[in-house]
C-alpha cells in the first residue's frame, strides 16, 4: 500500500514503532486538503499540505494505529498526479481524522456519515497527490 503521510508517521522512529516493513518514497504534496492540529493532526478542505509517501504491505497495522475500527480516522484513496512514479500505482491512501472526535472546531461539508462527507468532497474536488522536488 502506498500512503500519503502528513503527521506522526512522517517521523521514521514512529513509523518503525508501527510498521515492521516500510519505505519512504519521497516528499509529496496533497492538494485540496490542509492539515489542522488538535489532539492528533488531521485534514480538512483547504489549499494543501506537504508530507511523505510511505510504502508498506502492512495496511492492517496502519489502520490500527489510526483508529479506523473506532472511527477516529477513515482511510480513503486519492489519485496520484502524473509526476508521481511509484511502481505503476494510480492512487495513494490517506487517513483523515474526524474533527468531531478529535475535539476540533472544523467541519466537513455536507450530510451523511463522516466517511461519506469525506468521499463526496474527494469526488467533487481536484484532490491529488503530487511530487515535491
Amino acid at each position: 500500500m502506498l500512503c500519503f503521510v502528513y503527521g506522526t508517521l512522517t517521523d521514521r522512529a514512529t513509523a518503525t514503532d508501527v510498521l515492521s516493513t516500510f519505505e519512504y518514497r519521497g516528499r509529496a504534496r496533497l492538494s485540496g486538503l490542509r492539515r489542522v492540529d488538535g489532539k492528533y493532526p488531521t485534514l480538512v478542505p483547504g489549499d494543501g499540505v506537504t508530507g511523505r509517501l510511505l510504502q508498506t504491505p502492512d495496511s492492517d497495522s496502519l489502520d490500527r494505529y489510526e483508529g479506523v475500527a473506532g472511527e477516529l480516522y477513515v482511510r480513503v484513496a486519492v489519485p496520484l498526479a502524473d509526476d508521481v512514479a511509484v511502481r505503476n500505482q494510480e492512487t495513494a491512501e490517506i487517513y483523515v481524522g474526524n474533527p468531531d472526535r478529535l475535539g476540533l472546531g472544523e467541519r466537513w461539508p455536507g450530510d451523511g456519515t463522516f466517511e461519506q462527507r469525506v468521499q463526496r468532497y474527494l469526488d467533487e474536488h481536484a484532490v491529488v497527490v503530487s511530487s515535491v522536488a
